[in-house]
């Protein structure tokens, strides 16, 4: 029996909507998973995310593992304990911060500098699947090698080559009956090493997949071949993860390829500087433009947010550098994500996501 149980309801050519049982919870896809670094997303607490109705929030295992410590999140009983929060917990692996910091890479692993005090530690597959345990969330992923792009065919092929024998490794490292592994597939740009990779990690066997290495500076125009060739060689039965990617139109993309859960800091991130997500587009709430405004961000966003402050208040906010205005944003943003999560779950079943997809690329694309 698989931790992780995949159950199509409804699909639209590759699109598909379905629920993904985990051995603690299940959660409805597509899915958005909101970002919580170092236990929590940035502004936000786990009341929040219950309000909002995120079903599953991501956590980062290099942050979590330097500080507090994977021990001490053990302690609390794990990553959804330690942040009160309800529902479902993710770990990355930490490769993808490990890479960003020009490691030292080997067949075995990677030696890396902590970005809190310069202290050196290392990390192979077996000590990246043994820390989330500790961490303890309801899903973890596999320790990979994530190339920069662009980067050489010799590199990105030796990152697929790694990534597959990492895998494996993982995978007999893996002891948690109650805690699903998921594989990643890599390949950067290159369709036949994303159709390669994938063959290979699907033949170890995993209770869901990641596509990492994505949305890493490429145009959308060169990711989605590469995402479709990996997409083609996973298992129906199997969440297909795509990570680090949020922008609405990489998502409504992505699902009608036949992707069903993803992850972003962008909502957040955009929105600690003044940006919000609407169906009109990106709104930058500083300009002059809105300092009278008595509309909401979004007249058809049902968050509290725009239910109860102007453009105008929340300007106000950001021009006097309250703290207040980047919680607002960030909220607003997380929930504009998770409606849109919303409507392409019920267009699926409705036979009506390619007309939904053509909307919002329209805006977005």
């Amino acid at each position: 029996m698989h931790p992780v149980r995949f159950e199509t309801t409804a699909t639209e050519g590759a699109a598909r909507t379905g629920v993904a049982h985990t051995a603690r919870g299940s959660y409805r896809t597509p899915c958005f998973m909101p970002v919580g670094t170092r236990g929590a997303i940035k502004y936000l607490s786990a009341a929040d995310y219950e309000r909002l109705g995120a079903e599953i929030v991501l956590g980062n295992t290099y942050h979590l593992m330097l500080r507090p410590g994977a021990e001490t999140v053990a302690h609390f009983g794990g990553l959804g304990k330690f942040a009160a929060w309800g529902g479902l917990t993710l770990t990355d692996s930490g490769g993808f911060q490990v890479f960003s910091l020009e490691p030292k890479v080997d067949d075995d692993g990677v030696t890396f500098k902590s970005t809190y005090d310069g202290s050196l530690h290392r990390f192979t597959p077996e000590i990246a699947v043994h820390t989330q345990e500790l961490l303890g969330a309801d899903i973890q992923m596999v320790l990979d090698v994530c190339p920069p792009l662009p980067s050489p065919t010799a590199v990105v092929r030796l990152a697929v080559e790694r990534t597959s024998l990492w895998a494996a490794r993982a995978k007999a490292a893996h002891r948690r009956p109650d805690q699903a592994l998921f594989g990643i597939v890599q390949g950067g740009v290159d369709e036949t090493l994303r159709a390669e990779s994938a063959q290979h990690t699907v033949e170890v066997g995993f209770d869901g997949y990641g596509i990492g290495g994505l949305s890493v500076g490429e145009s959308r125009a060169e990711m989605l071949p590469a995402l479709a060739a990996a997409l083609a060689h996973l298992p129906a039965d199997r969440p297909r993860y795509l990570m680090g990617v949020g922008d609405p139109a990489s998502l409504v993309e992505a699902v009608g390829l036949g992707v069903d859960q993803f992850d972003c800091v962008m909502q957040t991130r955009i929105g600690r500087h003044g940006t919000a997500l609407t169906g009109g587009g990106r709104l930058h709430i500083k300009n002059a433009q809105h300092a009278l405004s008595d509309e909401p961000l979004d007249a058809e966003c049902v968050c509290e947010v725009c239910q109860r402050h102007s453009r105008g208040y929340i300007r106000h906010l950001f021009q006097v550098g309250e703290p207040t205005a980047a919680r607002l944003l960030s909220l607003h943003n997380v929930a504009w994500t998770l409606q849109l999560m919303d409507r392409m779950r019920a267009a699926v079943a409705a036979g009506t996501f390619h007309a939904l997809r053509r909307e919002v690329l329209a805006v977005w694309g």
